[in-house]
């Protein structure tokens, strides 16, 4: 999977930190950089990218404008910048997948980055799926002196604990020592969702979803869990349950 990348922010220091977090981050490649809406608007169309970093507030045509002035087909995904918090309501009507506020730190980031790598994989005709081989097949667990191999097919779903993630698989429970996106990166987009800052379910494990009012959703699992899935990776978790439900043509 490579995600091709735009920056549009009017602040160079701004589109620095966001290309240098952005060049530690495998998957994803920066193909243009814009400090103007009109600039922004033209290279989008001329570059085509996947996902847009974009400033809210801009001189002349601000990021929101820019990306309503794009066609749907045209528009990439989208990852608002902002110092302020008053624009959350065009961001969803806009369908940004995330609203990043100044001074963006890595955890929250690494959680936006996470959202368009779930993303990608249903945006439209001719946008690639990352291959099943790319994915990891297990994870080696310590326990003891011995180390268990827990396959990946297996995992029902994956919570956070610090440093360390809990594996759920065929009734027991494994600690490694990986934080959840770094677990996230390493699973495959079609098979496993992060639906939550703390927890990843396997997509055929969702049983019921339940819409809660502030825009968040109770998710009961196969096994009888539930869980809550945060309303900003929803958009995502919803695009992929109706990919899986479609019957091939």
């Amino acid at each position: 999977m490579n995600i091709r990348v735009v920056i549009v922010d009017d602040e160079p220091l701004a589109r620095l930190a966001v290309k240098a977090r952005l060049a530690r981050r495998d998957g994803f490649t920066l193909v243009g950089e814009f400090g103007d809406g009109a600039s922004a608007y033209d290279g989008i169309l001329a570059l085509k990218p996947d996902l847009v970093f974009m400033d809210v507030e801009m001189p002349g045509k601000s990021g929101l404008d820019v990306l309503a002035s794009l066609a749907p087909a045209q528009r990439p995904m989208a990852i608002l910048l902002t110092a302020y918090d008053g624009f959350a309501l065009q961001a969803f009507e806009l369908a940004a997948l995330d609203y990043l506020l100044k001074p963006v730190d890595d955890e929250r980031f690494d959680e936006a980055l996470d959202r368009a790598r779930q993303a990608f994989p249903y945006r439209g005709q001719g946008r690639a799926a990352a291959p099943a081989s790319a994915a990891v097949r297990s994870f080696s667990v310590r326990t003891g002196s011995r180390t268990v191999l827990v396959p990946v097919a297996e995992v029902e779903r994956i919570e956070a604990d610090g440093d360390y993630a809990t594996l759920h698989a065929n009734g027991k429970t494994w600690l490694v020592r990986e934080r959840l996106h770094t677990l996230a990166m390493q699973l495959d987009p079609r098979q496993f969702h992060r639906v939550h800052r703390s927890s990843i379910v396997r997509l055929d494990m969702i049983a019921e979803l339940c819409a809660l009012t502030n825009r968040d959703a109770l998710l009961r699992l196969r096994d009888g869990s539930v869980l809550r899935a945060s309303r900003s990776y929803m958009p995502a978790l919803a695009e992929a349950l109706q990919h899986r439900n479609k019957k091939p043509e």
